[in-house]
């Protein structure tokens, strides 16, 4: 977002209502932020240093404001950046400013992204999850197809542990639903990993509120991970479960509304 685009958007968050010191605090993480637990709205928490946690699956405390890393890629996610060294700097400076939690996913790259959080965090300090995501394939640039296949699941964690350099990955999300497979046959692999030690929790990304409850009968989820932003709402009824349910809530794209945003959108 450059500084035109911010002004002119952050003076429109500004006339809605929402303070633009709150919404530029939120905005500089650019990341995951866990909303369920309290009123659902993307500017609930303030900054990755001073707002609340919360505990996903009731022993992995974390700040509500994370650091999503899908963009330190090349253009379309895929691909290295094009400043490899800067886009290192910009993670240690998350983790500077208190974001305790980053997700990624073996999609984003594919690879790379997983490679680079490794190469400028490892060791990596205590408290700080890592969040990675499998079941989506890359065939080029800006492509996206789901697998869901359980052999291929199980080797997307074996993948990512070696990338990420970790025994346990503390939280691993369905990246997305393959309609091809019955969820419960992927969900089936992840458990068997999280039964192996391979992995602590289990979550889910782009689903409705009935998968989510569906995919709780084969294995406890803790997070779902969806598109969400002020003028993208469409996930509401999910948001809305989780929050029920105090599952955690990471919206995607958080501030990727706000291009274009007109202050009919907004109130």
């Amino acid at each position: 977002m450059n500084d035109e685009l911010f002004e002119i958007n952050s003076e429109r968050i500004v006339r809605a209502g929402i303070s633009r010191r709150l919404f530029l605090r939120t905005t500089l993480a650019g990341g995951a932020s866990l909303l369920a637990g309290r009123a659902a709205t993307i500017f609930a928490a303030a900054s990755a240093s001073d707002n609340t946690s919360f505990t996903i699956g009731g022993d992995l405390a974390v700040n509500r404001l994370g650091f999503g890393a899908m963009r330190l890629t090349g253009e379309g996610i895929w691909g290295w950046p094009p400043d490899r060294e800067n886009a290192r700097k910009v993670l240690r400076r998350a983790v500077d400013l208190g974001a305790n939690l980053i997700d990624t996913a073996d999609a984003y790259g594919p690879e790379t992204d997983e490679l680079l959080i490794a190469e400028a965090l490892y060791p990596y300090p205590k408290g700080l999850v890592i969040a990675t995501k499998g079941g989506n394939t890359r065939p080029g640039p800006g492509q996206w197809v789901p697998d869901g296949r359980p052999e291929y699941l199980k080797q997307c964690v074996d993948k990512s542990l070696k990338r990420l350099k970790l025994d346990r990955i503390d939280l691993y999300q369905l990246h997305r639903v393959d309609p091809k497979v019955p969820m419960e046959d992927s969900l089936g692999a992840l458990k068997e990993a999280q039964s192996a030690g391979k992995i602590r929790h289990i979550g889910l990304s782009e689903v409705f509120r009935e998968q989510v409850a569906r995919a709780r009968k084969t294995v406890p989820i803790v997070t779902v991970q969806n598109r969400y932003n002020i003028t993208d709402r469409k996930w509401e009824n999910t948001l809305r479960y989780c929050e029920k349910e105090q599952i955690g809530f990471m919206p995607w794209a958080p501030v990727g509304g706000t291009r274009g945003m007109t202050n009919t959108a907004l109130e």
